[in-house]
């Protein structure tokens, strides 16, 4: 069966989405003609992305409108293409860049490709679940007095599970020092829209923000924008970028979906936002029943130290039960028929929008709570006694809390350039990594090229191997080997294609 057929064939299946896109295939909110007979180039009346005059220049300014920004231009090579455009726009070849360690792969990727230096933030721990937490200004600061030479500053908010930086404070701390901040705020395109969603970063003060439309707004998947203010960032520069990493032959259907997303905030945000914080507000209501299973909610943040948090985000913690997360997503999947969006080894997360219906919370909803109500009486699940306090597990596969960051003992464009080694990934502590490590999602890399690969790190991919969970950037589909800096005078061996064990 081929990839169209497949769609069709799960399309037509009653498995529920909790996870992006955020149109959740609604056919109420949305509907569409054939998409073929729309398919076009650029031909006369219909403008040019590149050196847009007329309708797509009058959709990207109403797009600057409806979010305040200065200056947005779509994206339809999804956030990674704003990311690599922003942070090319913003420095030179060799210069230092302030990043938070939780960042994107495309943030990585940004730094390889324009051989910058980085300079890591590291976020906090949200205790309870143990997730990422906020980066603070403090520690911005902090970071900008012992490196004067920065020249941007890069954070990630919200983070995958909602919690949200005080963007305000840190973008006011940057412009002390002279230094441009992007937000990478691919999952927070909907904050501002209602009082019940924090502000968005564009009205915050950054200087350059980056929106994945399509995760949490009605749009087609790798639609985004990039927003630009202020006057510590060229905006010339960033459409030379957006030249650079974009396609020459963008698509009329991908920016006509940008277009009516916006259209439909314009005309009916209220509404649609004022229905959507009701029934979130309903479920996290309900979540109170849980006794077992636990709900990531703002109180839980804001108590821990973190400055807000989206609650679009449903973060489900499986600590104190005997299930991983890799477990709960799949019973949810099974027998309930709903799809997370990812899961990981203490919990599951599932992302809603505008694009969510009643049923779909409710359906979530019963089977969470159902699933909790099984530790009495279900023998798959051993569940806990009333008085036996949950296990204090270490955090969760896309923390940093409790990691000693890695040494970085050269720049990862020396490493991916070097000879290298392939060697067996549980005997590699000590090297020096020549590739990426992530687990996906979120596409947090564990370990960057030229750093070094400790016992810890390879005990902590060992336990989440166990736990069903995926990695990416290692040399085969097993993920047994690993590419290394060869040592002096080793020989080279293994190459893209192949791997072979050394004799």
């Amino acid at each position: 069966m081929n990839l169209y057929d497949s769609l069709l064939k799960y399309g037509s299946m009653d498995y529920y989405p909790m996870h992006m896109p955020g149109h959740k295939r609604n056919k109420a909110l949305f509907d569409m003609v054939n998409p073929y007979s729309i398919d076009i180039t650029e031909i006369d009346g219909f403008d040019n992305l590149h050196h847009a005059e007329g309708i797509l220049l009058e959709g990207m300014e109403r797009a600057a409108e409806l979010y305040g920004s200065e200056h947005t231009a779509y994206l339809v090579g999804g956030s990674t293409s704003g990311i690599l455009t922003g942070i090319s726009a913003c420095t030179q070849k060799g210069d230092k860049i302030l990043t938070a360690r939780n960042s994107h792969k495309s943030v990585y990727h940004a730094i390889y490709l324009n051989e910058l230096e980085p300079v890591y933030i590291y976020p906090g721990l949200e205790p309870q679940f143990g997730i990422n937490g906020g980066i603070s200004p403090e520690a911005v600061e902090e970071m900008l007095i012992k490196y004067p030479d920065i020249k941007l500053l890069v954070i990630t908010s919200p983070t995958y599970e909602g919690i949200i930086s005080d963007v305000k404070a840190i973008a006011e701390t940057a412009h002390r020092y002279g230094v441009p901040l992007m937000v990478d705020e691919a999952h927070g395109a909907h904050l501002g829209f209602h009082p019940g969603f924090p502000a968005g970063s564009v009205r915050l003060g950054a200087d350059v923000v980056i929106h994945s439309i399509h995760k949490t707004l009605p749009a087609f998947t790798q639609s985004a924008l990039i927003h630009v203010n202020g006057t510590l960032v060229d905006y010339e520069e960033v459409k030379r970028y957006l030249d650079i990493y974009q396609s020459s032959s963008p698509s009329y259907i991908l920016m006509a979906g940008i277009a009516r997303c916006v259209t439909l905030l314009e005309q009916k945000r209220e509404e649609l936002f004022s229905a959507f914080d009701i029934q979130l507000r309903l479920f996290y209501d309900r979540m109170k029943q849980l006794k077992y299973l636990k709900v990531l909610t703002g109180e839980a943040v804001r108590a821990s130290g973190f400055f807000a948090f989206d609650p679009s985000k449903i973060t489900v913690s499986v600590r104190g039960t005997d299930l991983s997360g890799m477990d709960l997503c799949n019973r949810l999947l099974n027998r309930y028929r709903i799809q997370m969006e990812m899961a990981s080894k203490d919990y599951v997360l599932g992302m809603t929008s505008i694009g969510d219906t009643k049923e779909g919370f409710l359906r979530l909803g019963d089977a969470l709570l159902e699933i909790d109500g099984q530790y009495k009486s279900d023998g798959c699940l051993t569940g806990l006694s009333d008085n036996k306090p949950a296990e204090n597990k270490e955090p969760a596969d896309s923390s940093f809390g409790n990691i000693q960051p890695p040494e970085v003992v050269m720049s990862q464009k020396d490493a991916c350039k070097s000879p290298f080694d392939v060697i067996l990934l549980s005997e590699s502590a000590g090297r020096i990594t020549a590739e990426y490590v992530y687990l996906y999602p979120p596409g947090i890399p564990l370990l960057v090229p030229g750093e070094r690969i400790t016992k810890g790190l390879l005990s902590r991919i060992s336990e989440y191997r166990e736990k069903g969970l995926s990695f990416q950037g290692l040399r085969d589909m097993e993920g047994k080997y690993i590419k290394v800096v060869a040592k002096e005078g080793s020989i080279r061996f293994g190459d893209c294609g192949r791997i072979r064990e050394r004799k």
